[in-house]
């Protein structure tokens, strides 16, 4: 079960009105002149977030937890800047980034994610530097030149037209700005046959390209000292130890949670996500890029 800080409810495709070619980012929850919101359908129960509490941390939708964030932000200042979280999920980077010193801004799709993120939020005492805005599917909802930096955690995964979302990143970012994120990606050329049944257990839409794919992207869209870190080797043994724990320790609360059925589906789906990621075909990969200054 690939996942993200919002797993497949950031973007997908949707027959959402044009900007920037076929772009579906994000616009503020509201209603459009054409008859009301955009569609969407929420994708994540409460128990669904639980089990995934569980194996990646409580708030993170995304392995790694706080070592994922750090690996995300390596090298940018924090201290007093304004960060856009787009698909923020839960909180739990928000939560980080804001604690490490910036001004945060998440946005995501579903009420129920935005719901946990804001009781993360006060738990942690956060108040005053975080604010979560539930949008619709469209473009992004800010003034160019809003932020100093964007952070984008694994929800690029389902998007088809990542080039125009990444020039709506560019156009909200201030100049001299920076993109950071991961996403799940893929060596060239086609999936294989295992990698299809994984997506058909999934029940998503997954638009995975490879990392030279997303870098020539970025320098289209108009992003400068772009590149990427193929952080994929981690993940392998990493995925290995969470299939394991989901059939053995982890699995009696799984049931609980879910019921034998879900319970199953749920550990033969990342049984085949350990195996693609063991057979290099599914690649954790961390990106950045910046906006020109001028």
């Amino acid at each position: 079960m690939i996942a993200r800080e919002g797993r497949g409810s950031l973007i997908r495709r949707l027959s959402a009105p044009q900007h920037c070619g076929s772009l579906k980012v994000l616009n503020a929850r509201s209603d459009t002149a054409e008859g009301g919101p955009l569609s969407h359908t929420d994708e994540y129960t409460a128990t669904m977030l639980e089990a995934m509490d569980l194996i990646w941390g409580e708030g993170f939708m995304a392995p790694g937890g706080e070592g994922h964030v750090r690996q995300m932000v390596r090298g940018l200042k924090l201290c007093g800047r304004r960060v856009l979280d787009l698909g923020c999920g839960q909180g739990g980077p928000a939560c980080l980034v804001a604690r490490w010193g910036a001004e945060v801004v998440g946005t995501d799709l579903e009420a129920a994610l935005l719901t946990r993120a804001r009781a993360r939020v006060e738990r942690e005492g956060l108040g005053d530097r975080i604010r979560f805005l539930q949008v619709d599917p469209g473009p992004l909802a800010f003034a160019d030149d809003s932020f100093d930096a964007v952070v984008v955690s694994g929800a690029l995964t389902q998007i088809e037209d990542k080039l125009a979302t990444y020039r709506e990143c560019l156009r909200v970012l201030r100049p001299g700005g920076a993109l950071r994120g991961y996403d799940w990606m893929k060596p060239p050329g086609d999936v294989s046959d295992a990698m299809r049944d994984w997506f058909e257990l999934e029940g998503l839409t997954y638009a995975l390209r490879s990392p030279d794919a997303h870098l020539s992207m970025l320098r289209e869209a108009g992003f400068v000292e772009s590149r990427c870190r193929d952080k994929s080797a981690w993940y392998r043994a990493e995925a290995a130890r969470e299939a394991e724990r989901l059939r053995d320790t982890l699995h009696p609360q799984l049931v609980a949670l879910l019921g034998a059925q879900e319970t199953a589906r749920f550990v033969e789906a990342w049984r085949l996500l350990a195996r693609l990621c063991a057979r290099g075909e599914l690649l954790q990969v961390y990106a950045e890029a910046r906006k020109p200054a001028h």
